[in-house]
């Protein structure tokens, strides 16, 4: 039996997209595969041009054994660390909250609190940056890790509320209706009926929000200066020197600050994956 003209052209979009998938990964990965090569190229390639040719040798334990004990990246990852984790639990814990008292209760001024919530995540940042700034100067938060924390989930809590509350919203209301003719009180109904539903919708979000502070560059440059309380996106431009600067030393650097967020998804992918499709089929 041959093929139908519908059959044979669906044979040929299949062929002609396995054809450009690879093409397509390989552009896609081209930056990440530069920087990669950067980090064990050895410092005179850089004085020398020889950017995009081969290595004149591999240098990966001299530069990355630079990043880690001859400069404060060690510091900077801590930085980021003490500043990611307390304001991904810091925002998820508030957003939770919110979102379950704009989604179970109906009262006067209810949209108008959401709506609220919402408007905030489409102002600019570079709008906010001098009042933000002098804000944190005022309030003796500047060059603080405290002061990144705090702003960072202020910033933050706009978009996981609007998550969470839309997630809430969706859950069978009748389980929390028994649950208050069973006289069960009502941060008893937020801990033991709706926290455990929400448990795909946390997980999604902390792998989101840990991987948009981790990688923040704009506040942390804003927020702060020097090794105490910069994160390592905006410690990396240490390695810039007077006249120069270190491609290959800031292109190990990378691939070291990179790795944090790549192991976070992959550890919480199942339940990233699962969050982020709940309620999609019925």
């Amino acid at each position: 039996m041959f093929p139908t003209p519908i059959e044979k052209r669906s044979r040929s979009y299949q062929l002609t997209y396995q054809g450009l998938l690879p093409i397509a990964l390989i552009m896609w990965l081209l930056p990440l595969i530069a920087v990669a090569v950067f980090s064990i190229r050895p410092d005179s390639d850089f004085t020398n041009g020889n950017y995009w040719g081969m290595p004149s040798s591999f240098n990966f334990f001299e530069n990355y054994g630079k990043v880690f004990f001859e400069s404060d990246m060690p510091r900077y990852l801590l930085n980021s660390v003490f500043i990611t984790i307390p304001t991904v639990l810091g925002t998820i814990a508030l957003s939770a909250m919110t979102g379950f008292a704009l989604g179970i209760y109906r009262f006067k001024g209810n949209l108008l609190i959401f709506f609220m919530f919402i408007a905030g995540n489409f102002v600019p940042f570079q709008i906010l940056m001098v009042p933000v700034r002098d804000l944190t100067v005022n309030m003796n938060l500047y060059d603080t890790k405290t002061g990144l924390i705090l702003f960072h989930i202020a910033f933050q809590t706009g978009f996981c509320t609007l998550f969470m509350r839309n997630f809430i919203r969706a859950l069978p209301f009748p389980l929390i209706e028994a649950a208050r003719v069973e006289g069960v009180r009502e941060w008893q109904i937020f801990l033991y009926v709706v926290l455990p539903l929400m448990k795909p919708a946390l997980a999604a979000l902390a792998v989101l929000i840990f991987t948009f502070i981790w990688n923040d560059y704009f506040w942390a440059v804003v927020l702060t200066q020097g090794p105490d309380a910069q994160p390592v996106t905006a410690g990396i431009t240490a390695f810039n020197s007077q006249y120069r600067a270190a491609y290959h030393l800031m292109s190990a650097g990378s691939i070291v600050a990179a790795l944090p967020p790549v192991l976070m998804f992959f550890l919480m992918q199942k339940h990233f994956i699962a969050g982020l499709t709940l309620g999609a089929v019925k």
